[in-house]
């Protein structure tokens, strides 16, 4: 009986101390929730919340909504000011509003600071990605990527890619009805992008490898966490498969039973050079993808982007066809585009550049904080995650009158704009 007495004695002094533990653990994490959202001087505005799990719940919310993840950043904004500070996975993170700050980021890179990707987008396109590497291995595969993509490259593909349109669109055109612009638009860079980089232009081919390019571009912002059914499950997976669908074109391209003129083709003429001047078989997958990736998704999205504000803009729409029509009449009937004639698209640019601002195909530019620094009288400490804020600038009516009107003049030549384009150049930078 006394033994009872004591192991139930015992059972409850360690429940007490479990409970007793718990408490303390708890309330020293929302103290330190607290104390983050206390502001002191040089200290950026706004909630930590707990530890590793901070806003990330809310964030994805914001991501899975209609609204989008941008929604996560509107409310804050308008809860703490025009800069702030949230946690997401595990990571703190700032969002920078003003063309001072990101040009003080940006002009740093691998400086003061680093590419800072969320780990499901990190994981999405790879370790050896230009995204994703260290700076040692960056200015490297720059480079090295850089060179397929010569203006003689890019001439030649400019009429590959006008003669495509011209199909697609006399095709739509013969089947009548109507037709959804961002899944046509979605259909051309894909393929246009697969022509270019692995000159795969088989419909059965392509179908599959768009699934898989699908499947890890919607596990970029997602919960990095392998459960079976999930976005991030779905995403590894098909990376996975397409990296088993590059290893067996690498191996038939060295085999000499294919031989295309195409950016992979490029890379693998590097073979018998020297280690720094070539790209080993996990660079090459890696890039890629990520070239797959980010070409296809950021180019339709702006293609769609353009329809809808020169359809809201009758005005800068007759502009820009005025402007097309002398082009195509000063050349012979049938004759395609070429580089000059895109380089004469002085409208056109402007059309461009307009649609860039209003749509921010990429919502901000991520880096790390790699030393402690102060922008704007803020504090920034080493390892933060900084997001330069493309949204909130282009449409900050301080630099652009009337921000929310598609206005394409005022990109005139006497117009200093503070425009943050993402683009293949901007990629290989």
């Amino acid at each position: 009986m006394w033994k009872e007495e004591c192991f139930l004695q015992n059972a409850n002094y360690w429940n007490a101390a479990l409970v007793t533990l718990f408490s303390l653990a708890l309330s020293l994490m929302v103290y330190k929730a607290w104390r983050s959202s206390t502001c002191k001087k040089g200290e950026v505005p706004g909630k930590l919340w707990l530890p590793c799990l901070g806003e990330t719940l809310a964030f994805l919310s914001a991501t899975n909504s209609t609204k989008g993840c941008y929604e996560f950043v509107r409310k804050r904004r308008a809860w703490y000011g025009r800069w702030f500070k949230t946690r997401l996975f595990g990571k703190i993170h700032i969002y920078i509003p003003s063309p001072e700050g990101a040009k003080t980021v940006l002009t740093n890179d691998f400086i003061k600071f680093n590419k800072g990707y969320v780990k499901s987008m990190g994981d999405a396109v790879g370790k050896r990605s230009l995204l994703t590497v260290p700076h040692e291995s960056h200015r490297r595969i720059r480079r090295l990527l850089s060179d397929p993509f010569s203006l003689c490259s890019l001439s030649k593909f400019v009429q590959k890619l006008d003669m495509m349109l011209l199909e697609r669109l006399k095709s739509l055109e013969e089947k009548g009805g109507s037709f959804l612009v961002l899944d046509f638009c979605m259909k051309v860079t894909f393929d246009s992008m697969c022509d270019m980089l692995i000159s795969v232009t088989d419909t059965k081919v392509l179908q599959d490898i768009e699934q898989k390019c699908n499947d890890v571009s919607n596990m970029m912002l997602s919960f990095p966490a392998m459960i079976p059914g999930s976005r991030y499950y779905k995403g590894m997976k098909a990376r996975k498969q397409l990296m088993q669908i590059f290893r067996e074109m690498i191996a038939r391209r060295r085999s000499g039973m294919e031989r295309r003129d195409d950016f992979l083709q490029a890379m693998l003429q590097r073979d018998s050079l020297p280690e720094d001047e070539k790209l080993s078989d996990e660079e090459i997958m890696d890039n890629l993808l990520t070239l797959v990736i980010a070409g296809q998704s950021t180019t339709a999205a702006a293609m769609m982007w353009s329809v809808k504000f020169l359809d809201g803009n009758r005005h800068a729409q007759e502009r820009l066809r005025e402007e097309q029509l002398s082009i195509t009449g000063s050349k012979p009937e049938g004759a395609l585009l070429a580089m000059e004639d895109l380089n004469s698209m002085t409208y056109g640019l402007k059309v461009v550049k307009e649609t860039l601002r209003m749509s921010n195909v990429l919502l901000w530019f991520p880096r790390v904080v790699t030393e402690n620094c102060v922008i704007e009288g803020f504090e920034l400490k080493k390892g933060w995650h900084v997001n330069v804020d493309a949204t909130q600038i282009h449409y900050d009516p301080s630099f652009y009158k009337d921000p929310s009107e598609f206005n394409p003049s005022r990109f005139d030549a006497s117009f200093s704009d503070h425009l943050l384009q993402f683009s293949l150049p901007t990629l290989l930078n």
